[in-house]
Formats: C-alpha cells, structure tokens, sequence
C-alpha cells in the first residue's frame, strides 16, 4: 500500500480525490456534505424514491435543509443508485444500518449486503471505510473477508479502515466537520491515509492502533450513556416511592464541580446506537465465554421504563375512577429525543404498542415527526397540542421538545375531558385542576 498511499495523499491534497458514500441516512448524508465542499462524492443508496428526492433537491434530513443541499447537488455531489458509479471513487465509505434482529442478535445484514456490492466492483488501489456502529472485530472478520471475495487482497490491493460515526442529531453546536474523529486501519499504513482523508475535512483525527479499537471506542461511548441513564433510571424508580424529586436531587449534585456528570430519567432510550449497542457488546462478550451482567442489567432497567410510564398512567387514570382500557390517551412525543424528526428505537413506539393492547383509544403528536409506524398500526400526528389533549383522559409526555414547555398550564384543565399528565421529561411542575404524575418526581 506503500505507493497506493502516496497517490491516494497527493489525490486528497491536490483535491482531486472522489469519495463514495453508501447508505444516505442522518450519519451518510451530513457526511458527504461535508466532504462534497471539497471533493468529488458519489452518494448512493438502494433507496430509489430517497435517491430521485435528493436528485430534485429535497432533504429528508433535518441536519440538511434544502439549501444546503441546493449548493451541491448535481455540482460536487452525484446521487445514484447505480453501484457501477462506486467504481470512480478512490474512497469507498459504508454508513448502513446495524440493526437488531427480533431475538436481540446484531443484524449485519446491510453491512455485508454494502460489502457485496463493493466486492462486485473492487478495483486496485481503492479504499474502503467502515462508519457503521458495530461490535470490536466486524472489520477484520466481517468485512474484509467479502471484499477479498474479489480477488484483492486487503492491505496490499486496497485500503480498509474503520472509523465509528459520532453524528449527533439536532445538535447544531458540533457539526460534522467540528466532531472529532477516531479512525483505526487494519495496518499503520491503512491508519495514515484514513487519517489524511478525514483531516482534509475534519479539524481534529485520533488515531488508534487498529480496527479493533476503533469499534470498541464507538462501544464505550455509548455503553457509558446507557448505564448511567439506567443508574439514574432506577435512582428515580426509588425516589418516587420515597417521595423524593430526582430531578431537584441530580441538578443539586451537578453544582459540585468535579467528579460527577449528570444524566437524567425518562420513559426510556431511542436512536440508533444506545439502545442497541448493548446488545452488540453482550454478543461479542458472550462468544469469548463472558457474561456482561452489568451491561446487561442497563438494558433491562431502561426498557423497563417504557412499563413504568404505562404504569404511571393506569395510576393517575385510577384516580379520576377511569382505567386504560378504552380511555382517550393522547401520546406526546415520537421523536426519541427533543426537536428531531428521528423516531428511531423511540419509546413512544413500544408504549404506543402496550397501549393499544390494553385497549386505549390512542391519537399522537409530534412537531416534528409526521407519523410513526408501529406492530398496531401507523400512527398519523394530529397538528396541535390542542387537537392533541382536547377531550383526552390522559396525556403521556415523552420527549421535551421546546414547543411542550411552551403549553400553559391551564389547557390541561381547559381542554382535557379529565386531566391526567404524565410527565417523562420534566416538562411540568403539576398544578390546580389537574393529575400530574412525573418519572422521578416523588409526591407532587
């Protein structure tokens, strides 16, 4: 790779480099218009409807408006779904999904599908780029056995490197170019020219010895989240009964100035990576003989917290003399996070699923998201907070989007048929004429 790494270098530094983006999504997307306001990118997708949009100029990503795409589109970036348009890149980078089966068992499936399709057209000197989340070893034991499917040989005909996306969604204060980037090739040499290729672009590269540490600093990240998510999850489970207000408690912990991060409750965890990444280290874990209980017990505590909303709810229905079944709940929230159109691994999913089981007459809103599809059926967003909670039993808040702080506290009482808040988020302080029940609140 020696020589392959002096052309490729001079080709990022003379900017004639082309870069090739499978998988179009909130992590492909941001990417390829942060390399597209230097160089040459090839976006592809197999998602033909999703390619003809962004060839016309519209977004499906909130990160990327319209405008921003405007200013590329058809002049440094080339939307296809014809993979004979990867074999002009010299840098081949994989943004797929890595979902979960139904069993809860890492689903490579879009990972080896991208990897097929690079395989079928793999030419010398190319170099491919992982992004996708996954577990420690997808790399070397995954990835590269497909590509050598071509005849090439990894290392010495082409480049492999893996660098974890790290893309936040909403958060316009670290942009693509702003975010650090670890990247982890499977030699030194395979290292350097990822490094070159992102430096080009990005303001800060970290380096790791292999592909192997790459993945597994993508692992930590986000494993460090989901457990102390659930600490404070099950702090909030005890403090409810002890009539404590968690929120009160972590705000007052965070004045101490060293030793301590605040995270906070809620009805559970969604996007893409920190509620799956678990699962994708409990499996690798348990095939070197290992049980990862604590891991393990994070996921558990979390998912929990979709039950305990439901709970808080058949609570508060009870105390007007109603139940759940065949009550008007209005579910508020289907982002998995504030001010995002992303209902990914949402909770309001599955306690939209519960609810209906039991027998609640559901309706949704979002600000954001439009619809929501679930194993009940899709979920279409009314287009008000009013049309939401008129005449509802119950309202359960899932998400703090700006737009729910903003409800004065009266319409609960003004336009619910019996006023029963359940509040996830901390979004409400209770009030007159109203049940109010919050996750972590204690006794209001």
């Amino acid at each position: 790779m020696e020589t392959t790494m002096e052309g490729l270098v001079k080709k990022i530094n003379d900017g004639s480099v082309v870069i090739g983006i499978i998988g179009l999504g909130y992590v492909g997307l941001p990417l390829a218009l942060a390399f597209a306001k230097k160089f040459s990118v090839y976006g592809y997708d197999i998602n033909q409807m999703m390619i003809a949009d962004l060839q016309a100029g519209r977004s499906h990503i909130h990160d990327v408006p319209d405008y921003k795409l405007a200013e590329h589109a058809g002049k440094t970036i080339f939307f296809t779904n014809n993979p004979v348009d990867l074999e002009k890149c010299d840098f081949i980078i994989i943004c797929v999904p890595t979902p979960l089966s139904q069993d809860r068992y890492p689903d490579l499936s879009f990972i080896k599908s991208a990897c097929m399709t690079i395989a079928r057209i793999l030419r010398n000197t190319q170099f491919i780029i992982l992004e996708s989340t996954t577990y420690p070893g997808t790399t070397d034991e995954v990835v590269v056995p497909i590509l050598e499917e071509s005849g090439l040989r990894a290392g010495r005909d082409f480049g492999v490197a893996y660098s974890p996306e790290r893309i936040d969604p909403g958060n316009k204060n670290f942009t693509v170019e702003q975010i650090p980037k670890v990247v982890g090739g499977i030699d030194e040499t395979c290292t350097a020219i990822a490094a070159a290729l992102y430096g080009s672009v990005i303001e800060r590269v970290v380096c790791v010895c292999d592909t192997r540490t790459a993945e597994s600093v993508k692992m930590v990240e986000n494993i460090f989240r989901n457990v102390n998510i659930a600490l404070v999850n099950e702090l909030a489970l005890i403090f409810e009964r002890m009539g404590i207000n968690t929120w009160e408690v972590i705000d007052a912990a965070a004045s101490k100035p060293y030793g301590f991060m605040p995270f906070y409750p809620g009805p559970g965890i969604g996007g893409h990576c920190i509620p799956l990444d678990p699962y994708y280290m409990s499996y690798k874990a348990k095939k070197y003989g290992l049980i990862p209980r604590f891991i393990e017990t994070s996921g558990e505590i979390n998912e929990f917290m979709k039950m305990h909303t439901i709970n808080l709810a058949e609570r508060g229905l009870k105390q007007v003399g109603k139940r759940i079944y065949r009550a008007r709940i209005a579910v508020m929230g289907l982002a998995y996070k504030k001010n995002i159109n992303d209902p990914r691994e949402s909770p309001a999913i599955e306690i939209i699923e519960e609810l209906v089981r039991l027998g609640a007459d559901v309706r949704v809103y979002d600000p954001f998201v439009p619809s929501v599809e679930t194993r009940t059926g899709v979920f279409t967003s009314v287009t008000d907070c009013h049309r939401a909670l008129a005449g509802a039993d119950c309202a359960i808040f899932l998400v703090d989007h700006d737009l729910f702080r903003e409800i004065p506290p009266g319409l609960f009482a003004e336009v619910m048929a019996s006023p029963v808040v359940v509040d996830g988020k901390n979004l409400f302080a209770g009030g007159e004429g109203m049940v109010y029940l919050g996750i972590g609140k204690g006794k209001i």
